[in-house]
């Protein structure tokens, strides 16, 4: 743990005011509270390890959440080739975690998605941001997060239409 008070203080004080955020954005794309916890946990250990440089950004959330998000995607991604392997070798198909508790049709919905599309799909529809910010976090090219969004879209649309009569 650092000696300095005030670099203590000043991560303490981001890390308060930015966790249910972050954990709102991390389920949303991976579904468990508890992979989202720890991912998180693990991005703002390297949040204090690197503060001297990170403080002088203009959104440090923006790189905590980056840092996260992708730490989430690549372990989403590891679960997915193993269901796959335990799939083939035990001849019967894996579970996939779904979202914890009552789930929304959203939830649901995302669930079928790949982990890229689902992070796209939040940053930009939950979290707001502009393709470009998003493309600057996850270290991918714009058109990348636009085809992502577009895969998504086309994906999610008939699981998500909503009648004009409700």
């Amino acid at each position: 743990m650092p000696d300095d008070p005030e670099l203590v203080s000043d991560v303490a004080a981001l890390y308060r005011r930015t966790w249910p955020r972050l954990i709102g954005v991390l389920v949303s794309i991976g579904g468990s509270r508890a992979d989202a916890e720890e991912v998180a946990q693990d991005a703002y250990v390297k949040l204090l390890a690197r503060w001297d440089s990170i403080r002088r950004y203009d959104d440090p959330e923006a790189w905590v959440r980056a840092v996260a998000v992708r730490t989430l995607i690549s372990r989403l991604r590891r679960q997915q080739v193993a269901h796959r392997a335990l799939s083939k070798l035990t001849g019967r198909p894996g579970t996939v975690r779904g979202p914890d508790g009552d789930a929304l049709d959203v939830a649901a919905a995302l669930a079928r998605i790949t982990p890229d599309q689902r992070a796209v799909v939040v940053l930009h529809h939950v979290m707001d941001l502009p393709v470009e910010q998003i493309a600057e976090e996850l270290q991918v090219p714009p058109g990348t997060v636009k085809s992502r969004l577009a895969r998504a879209r086309h994906a999610l649309g008939p699981v998500l239409e909503v009648s004009e009569n409700a």
